[in-house]
């Protein structure tokens, strides 16, 4: 039993991570256009990034990723509780591009990267925990 749920956990964490990425360079592409062609400060092309990027994730994990919803019946419900778990992630990522843009002098998309490899595991195992398993 311990076995097939390691290789269930096992899955679900690599079609996350592709998930992830694909999420990411959505989040990072209209991170970046935002920036550079509609000059908007990295907070609020971040911001947007973001918006986008969940939207993609979200999508993405309750139809390849998850194999058990907890609140399949109430997507809006289901929905802000993913939103809600990726705002974390925002702050998260807010407070890396501020060290790395502001203090560090970092390229803003490098800062980015930086950034989303520090909140990958957390809004996994949360997302994970919270909405994505068996009760």
């Amino acid at each position: 039993m311990l076995k097939n749920i390691k290789i269930i956990v096992r899955s679900e964490f690599f079609k996350y991570l592709a998930v992830s990425a694909l999420a990411l360079i959505v989040d990072l592409g209209v991170f970046s256009y935002a920036l550079r062609s509609w000059e908007l400060s990295w907070m609020l092309a971040a911001s947007i990034g973001f918006i986008c990027g969940v939207v993609v994730a979200y999508l993405l994990s309750i139809y390849f990723v998850f194999n058990a919803r907890r609140i399949q019946k109430k997507p809006f419900v289901e929905f802000t509780i993913f939103v809600s778990i990726g705002i974390l992630g925002l702050v998260v990522t807010q407070i890396c591009l501020f060290i790395g843009i502001e203090w560090l002098k970092i390229n803003p998309e490098v800062s980015k990267l930086a950034a989303a490899a520090v909140t990958f595991m957390t809004n996994f195992l949360m997302r994970k925990l919270i909405l994505f398993r068996l009760v």
